[in-house]
């Protein structure tokens, strides 16, 4: 018995963080290009949210690549979680038909490529209730092994929300600011208290760390069961940012956007992107954009799987600043939004600017640059911040029932408008 709670311990302690929380992360350097997004028709789907419908026929994949030449037995769990991503109370069998240990079978050889790789799939079994869950994977039969987790969430249409991106309400904050105004009608659930059973989360561009939670609604009519959140304290308010600055590595025997060198070896391929500036004084220029996430695509082999054609580059990242004892990361989809090691940037003294080098696989790439201050990554000084910025919300709202042991997602609205992708 004490050997079980030992072990439990150990589980416990890799799948957190410092706050209790399960957070996206690859704890393996030679685990690449990890993403997680619902099975689309169109190719662009993988750059979709992990959020599906309870009833939904669509299904989540998990993808990622292990640099290796033999495949290992990696194991696949499912972990349900409350709406703060603390693990629920559920029991396994509660929310999952099968055994909650999944063999992550499917999986291919790179083709023909400079740096050998294995690429995996997994299909997230179908659940029972709604809520937050994460994929856990870890090596053989070991769960303290843990090589990657990632969140996603499964949502029960139980409560209708509406939500809409307005101008601020504070002044000063209409030319780089952009305001989610959001309403939700409970009627359909038992609801005593809404302000404690009730909570609203809004999160931009797909990164936790842009996440707001909603305390208290501006309006509340019990009669109606109707709740708004329209706050005039700037409490509901985003930095629109800026549109994000990209890279084109489809090619390897040309220069695409935005690279200014490519050099194929033997056994390794160099990429270095034009030298970045900062623009946060510049004027807004509309342009398409991935919103901080990548595509993977190679133009080198047209016709072929880019998942197992494609090349993986070692690619440089160059910015213009003074010297400052504040570090510089790279952020987007491409670092873990600054978790990589590889994110932050270090001072060049010869050339005087700021640099990283990341493995990248083929593909189009996203990212800004931003400064860490106190846990936070703040990308105004670089980027800017415009009001007429393209960006991705998600509202999703929980609810938890009297009595009830864990959190369900009763509400999930993507709001996307003027959306462009390439």
């Amino acid at each position: 018995m004490k050997g079980l709670i030992c072990f439990f311990c150990i589980c416990w302690i890799v799948i957190q963080t410092a706050f209790g929380q399960v957070e996206d992360k690859v704890y393996r350097d030679h685990i690449q290009s990890v993403r997680l997004f619902p099975v689309g028709l169109s190719f662009d789907s993988q750059l979709d949210a992990p959020a599906i419908g309870l009833t939904d026929s669509r299904r989540l994949l998990l993808i990622f690549d292990d640099v290796a030449y033999d495949p290992e037995l990696y194991t696949a769990k499912l972990i349900h979680c409350d709406a703060d991503w603390t693990p629920s109370q559920l029991k396994d069998n509660d929310f999952l038909v099968d055994f909650n240990q999944f063999n992550i079978q499917d999986y291919e050889y790179s083709v023909n490529t400079r740096l050998p790789y294995i690429h995996y799939q997994f299909e997230i079994p179908k659940v029972k209730k709604s809520g937050n869950y994460v994929v856990q994977v870890y090596r053989g039969r070991d769960e303290s092994d843990v090589i990657l987790t990632r969140r996603f969430m499964v949502y029960d249409e139980l409560f209708s929300v509406g939500a809409s991106i307005v101008p601020p309400s504070q002044t000063e904050d209409r030319r780089t600011d952009q305001q989610i105004d959001v309403v939700v009608n409970y009627s359909k659930g038992e609801v005593i208290n809404p302000s404690s059973q009730i909570k609203v989360l809004i999160r931009q561009n797909q990164r936790w760390d842009h996440a707001i939670l909603m305390n208290e609604p501006t309006f509340l009519n019990e009669s109606t069961k109707m709740m708004r959140f329209q706050n005039f304290d700037g409490s509901n308010s985003f930095k629109a940012g800026n549109e994000f600055r990209f890279i084109d590595l489809r090619f390897i025997r040309a220069t695409g956007a935005n690279i200014a060198s490519m050099v194929v070896e033997p056994d390794v391929i160099y990429a270095e992107a034009k030298v970045d500036s900062p623009r946060n004084r510049e004027v807004y220029s509309q342009y398409l954009d991935l919103n901080g996430q990548y595509l993977i695509y190679t133009n080198d082999r047209p016709g072929g799987d880019p998942e197992v054609e494609s090349e993986y580059i070692l690619t440089t990242f160059r910015l213009v600043a003074p010297e400052s004892p504040t570090p510089i990361y790279l952020l987007g989809a491409l670092t873990e939004w600054g978790k990589k090691p590889e994110a932050k940037l270090t001072w060049n003294p010869n050339l005087k600017v700021y640099e990283t080098t990341v493995l990248l696989k083929q593909g189009w790439y996203d990212y800004q640059f931003g400064r860490l201050n106190e846990g936070v990554f703040n990308s105004l000084e670089f980027e800017g911040s415009f009001f007429e910025t393209e960006n991705e919300y998600e509202v999703m709202v929980y609810f938890r029932a009297l009595g009830s042991r864990y959190d369900q997602l009763v509400g999930y609205v993507n709001l996307h408008p003027n959306r462009r992708r390439l």
